[in-house]
């Protein structure tokens, strides 16, 4: 699903337009990603949280030559599906 089927969606289960649809889910992400940004949790009873965790520096190797080579430290997003999700999904 694509974000603009996942407007139609939306909108349709929602009776909302699909531009409020469009507005709500733009929001939604602008909102999550300014709190993952600043270390913040979220989390959505039913649903799953989102977080943000350290990944150390570590080494690699180039799978065509086989030369070691730095994977700089970053931060990467994490997501944890609830129970409610996993039980309708499984």
């Amino acid at each position: 699903m694509n974000k603009a089927e996942l407007v139609d969606a939306i909108a349709a289960n929602a009776n909302l337009s699909k531009a409020d649809a469009k507005k709500a889910l733009d929001a939604f992400v602008e909102v999550s990603t300014g709190a993952l940004k600043s270390g913040d949790r979220i989390s959505l009873v039913g649903f799953g949280s989102f977080s943000v965790s350290d990944r150390k520096a570590r080494n690699g190797r180039n799978p065509k030559t086989g030369a070691v080579i730095k994977i700089a430290a970053k931060k990467s997003i994490r997501f944890k599906a609830g129970a409610e999700l996993n039980g309708k999904v499984n």
